[in-house]
């Protein structure tokens, strides 16, 4: 790695010395050990009982260093319970020692076999997460030393990374835009991002169509780190009413009330879809059709959530048509896309090194998920403010695709600074560092293994 942007403040934020990152290495390998529960692991034993999606390709990265064959079953265990037209819920439940009720939303909400597509043997829920995964795959084959063991893995699971992504562009492209929709903030992966918060607030829930329910989250965290009851009211509504309709994407636009293009998902599939066609390459299939994807993916993307005005990348409500311009971390995921036009690679970066999510401060930790120069930014809330180590880890992959290396090494450095403060938190105030949410949670132990692992 290079050295950090020399900018105030940073000092606090160099890289631990080979002793520190010895250490670290072996408290991560200790926290993702203690989460597994022997085909997956949780994101936490305490907030998080079940197996996520996108937790499991950040999980089976990080683990995929030193436990290859535990990293594979991570995603295996995931696929086997994708549906059969493709999607690939964003929990899987079987964890025995969560009884029934003891969690929400839980199995009994969701009623996953509404659907035709779901499998008949394994609750999960009814919506999906951003499709990493095959860039996950990727990234575990290339520095994999069972290289037979890893090339048998990539032929086994290649159909079903296909499968995932044809599901995304034939079930969830409403308005033929080339871009997947996203029916619930929950599938973003930023749940309480302020991104969704003019719609959220425009919803119109009828008295007696949102479902009683207890949250369970607050039992482990505490409430100033979680989102609103106001905030999750409207999850649950939306929950339901996709549920309702027998999770039918045939008539989404009818179904969701929610119904967004986003960059960071979009980003995300944009990714995947290029580690699709090398491991095509890889396994003697066709890439083709893949690169075709990616390009057409790429255009959209431009096309479609690009602002010129304010040369910036902003979700699209796909009902009324219009951009949603909120200076969130969402707006930074298109650096994924290795062909984004120089130009805007450098409005992205300028925007990113600005004081909205360069905080200017003696102390502060990059990068804040929302402005925080903006009214509404809480430097403790959930995705409203602090820190997260697996948006910091999206960012310096796509910044070291676009050889913006002083830039990604200040987020890798300030990513590995927090776990040395705080431990492996569930995320981090920006400021001073403390964090917050769940311990032991396993993408912050991962990722902070890829940190240093792939810098070395």
């Amino acid at each position: 790695m290079t050295d950090p942007i020399d900018r105030t403040g940073t000092s606090h934020r160099r890289l631990p010395d080979d002793d520190q990152r010895a250490a670290t290495l072996r408290d991560a390998a200790r926290v993702l050990d203690a989460n597994w529960l022997g085909a997956s692991t949780v994101p936490s034993r305490s907030l998080y009982p079940h197996q996520w999606s996108w937790d499991a390709a950040f999980i089976s990265i990080g683990r995929s260093w030193y436990d290859e064959a535990r990293a594979r079953l991570e995603l295996l265990t995931l696929f086997d319970a994708q549906w059969s037209n493709g999607m690939l819920p964003h929990i899987i439940f079987f964890n025995p020692a969560i009884p029934i009720g003891a969690y929400f939303p839980g199995p009994d909400f969701w009623d996953s076999r509404r659907s035709p597509h779901a499998p008949r043997d394994r609750p999960t829920s009814g919506i999906t997460q951003p499709p990493i995964h095959a860039a996950a795959v990727l990234e575990m084959h290339r520095h994999a030393v069972d290289v037979d063991g890893s090339r048998a893995f990539l032929e086994a699971i290649y159909p079903r990374l296909v499968a995932q992504h044809d599901y995304l562009s034939r079930d969830r492209d409403p308005t033929s835009i080339g871009l997947p929709a996203i029916v619930h903030p929950w599938e973003s992966g930023l749940d309480d991002s302020p991104a969704w918060d003019r719609l959220l607030k425009g919803l119109a829930m009828p008295p007696g169509e949102r479902p009683t329910y207890r949250r369970f989250d607050t039992d482990h965290a505490e409430a100033a780190d979680r989102p609103t009851d106001a905030a999750y009211d409207a999850f649950v509504y939306l929950a339901a009413r996709y549920r309702d309709g027998g999770y039918d994407d045939a008539h989404l636009l009818d179904a969701a009330p929610f119904a967004i293009a986003g960059p960071l998902f979009s980003a995300i599939y944009l990714w995947s879809t290029h580690a699709l066609a090398e491991i095509a390459t890889m396994i003697g299939a066709d890439p083709g059709p893949h690169r075709e994807a990616a390009a057409r993916i790429g255009r959209a993307i431009v096309d479609h959530l690009w602002d010129a005005d304010d040369r910036a990348f902003y979700p699209r409500d796909l009902r009324s048509n219009r951009l949603e311009p909120e200076e969130t971390i969402v707006s930074f995921a298109p650096l994924l896309d290795p062909d984004l036009p120089s130009a805007l690679v450098d409005a992205v970066c300028e925007r990113l090194e600005s004081v909205c999510f360069h905080p200017d401060a003696p102390e502060h930790f990059v990068v804040p998920t929302y402005s925080v120069r903006s009214p509404g930014f809480d430097r403790r809330r959930y995705w409203r403010g602090p820190v997260w180590l697996n948006t910091n880890w999206l960012l310096w992959r796509g910044l070291r695709l676009h050889g913006r290396t002083a830039l990604a090494d200040e987020i890798a450095n300030s990513s590995l600074a927090l776990v040395g403060r705080s431990g492996f938190r569930e995320y981090f105030e920006p400021f001073d560092g403390s964090g917050h949410g769940s311990d032991d949670f396993s993408w912050s132990a991962s990722l902070a293994i890829d940190f240093i692992r792939s810098a070395t």
